[in-house]
């Protein structure tokens, strides 16, 4: 039931609308508008490391850090097939656990990965990016917002492709003040049939003001708060926020 196991060979196939191009224009966007013009930058929670490639081919070299070993076997792959003139350096890290070897001038955190710690961990996080992120450098994430994840309670959902077929159903978990969901796929095999496996994903809900909060108190400031991939506050009721913080 580990989340990104059964996902992992899955994962680029069923994701195929993400804009990962307007990230990396955006991430550019809000270097400018801190001044910076970071050489090494940190994608923490990489997942397959499409965006990692994004922005190693736009010149910057990377490091992508992720928890799950399936996930990074495959960005492994994706990179060994660019021609760049720095691959990007892939580890196996938990966020909490970030243990890098030296600092970078960036980092940013793509598609709700900070929505995958429970609260108490969002301190050792941040914690361990102000021991990583140079001073003066930037750190960008984004959150899916609690209007988001409790309108999908209740809610079933299906993917489809060629030779996988998924289906993902979400609970809130008021308790947890998180979203559960589901997700059951079922792999197209050589012979015709179809294996099933499954697994479970938890996303806890984070206000924008308890983010800012933490931050705060682990060495970040200048804070700044954006719409889904625009450059404008939120709006209300918006589905995705972006936070930006220099450490200080």
């Amino acid at each position: 039931m580990s989340s990104y196991l059964s996902l992992a060979p899955y994962y680029d196939e069923l994701t195929g609308d993400v804009p990962y191009g307007r990230f990396a224009d955006f991430y550019e966007a809000v270097f400018k508008i801190y001044g910076i013009s970071p050489h090494l930058v940190l994608d923490l929670a990489c997942g397959t490391g499409t965006l990692t490639l994004e922005l190693a081919r736009r010149g910057m070299e990377m490091i992508g850090a992720d928890a799950s070993v399936d996930m990074l076997a495959i960005a492994m792959e994706k990179a060994g097939g660019e021609e760049l003139k720095a691959l990007p350096v892939f580890l196996n890290q938990t966020m909490e656990g970030l243990d890098l070897y030296g600092t970078v001038d960036a980092a940013v955190c793509s598609l709700d990965g900070i929505n995958y710690l429970p609260p108490d961990k969002l301190g050792a996080v941040f914690e361990r990016l102000r021991l990583f992120v140079e001073p003066g450098g930037v750190f960008i994430f984004d959150v899916n917002t609690q209007e988001k994840l409790t309108g999908l309670d209740g809610q079933v959902f299906l993917d489809e492709t060629g030779d996988v077929y998924c289906v993902w159903r979400a609970e809130l978990d008021e308790q947890l003040c998180a979203l559960r969901y589901w997700m059951d796929i079922f792999a197209l095999l050589e012979d015709g049939t179809y294996e099933r496996s499954c697994e479970e994903h938890l996303e806890y809900i984070h206000s924008q003001e308890r983010l800012v909060s933490e931050l705060r108190a682990h060495g970040f400031g200048e804070i700044r708060v954006f719409g889904e991939l625009r450059e404008d506050p939120p709006a209300e009721n918006e589905q995705r926020i972006f936070i930006a913080a220099r450490r200080l």
